[in-house]
């Protein structure tokens, strides 16, 4: 009877480690322990907060987006252009603009990052970007107090802005 009991423990046990589904993204572990900073800095925050993206092209261009939310609704976006290659048109009104609350996705055809709340890129993050893959080479970092800072991936063998997904350079409460 012994022998059985301990049977049917061990196979209970065995059975709840089988059969949890564990989630099939990169960085797991790093995510997580991203995700919780999230949470706690939300809470303080009163997810009211600015952070602003980066990026830059082989091609000389740069430039940064600044995201606005105010309890939990992105109430403005900023972009700038950070670097344009000698002889390059750009015409001056793309040059740097602001969307109000009421104007979001107005600027159609322009590297300004998407207005995304960090809850949406964080589930972005977890569904989209760290998604096991193959022919990939998956990035994430946590370099702002924990929060997230760099995620997405790049596809094998793509040579010249390939990465997809996102490079936070601040994140701030207002």
């Amino acid at each position: 009877m012994k022998n059985q009991s301990i049977s049917l423990i061990l196979l209970l046990i065995a059975s709840i480690f089988t059969s949890c589904n564990k989630e099939d993204i990169e960085f797991q572990n790093q995510f997580e322990k991203s995700y919780r900073a999230w949470l706690v800095f939300k809470k303080e925050s009163n997810n009211s907060y600015t952070y602003t993206t980066v990026f830059g092209s082989w091609t000389g261009f740069a430039g940064q987006t600044k995201i606005t939310v105010a309890s939990g609704r992105i109430v403005e976006r900023h972009f700038k252009y950070t670097a344009i290659p000698l002889g390059a048109l750009v015409p001056q009104e793309s040059l740097e603009w602001t969307e109000n609350e009421n104007q979001l996705s107005s600027h159609t055809y322009t590297p300004a990052s998407l207005p995304l709340t960090l809850d949406q890129i964080y589930d972005k993050a977890k569904n989209e970007w760290l998604v096991e893959r193959k022919n990939v080479k998956t990035y994430f970092e946590a370099e702002n107090n924990a929060l997230i800072s760099s995620c997405g991936f790049v596809e094998d063998g793509c040579q010249d802005d390939c990465f997809r997904g996102i490079t936070i350079a601040s994140i701030e409460k207002n």
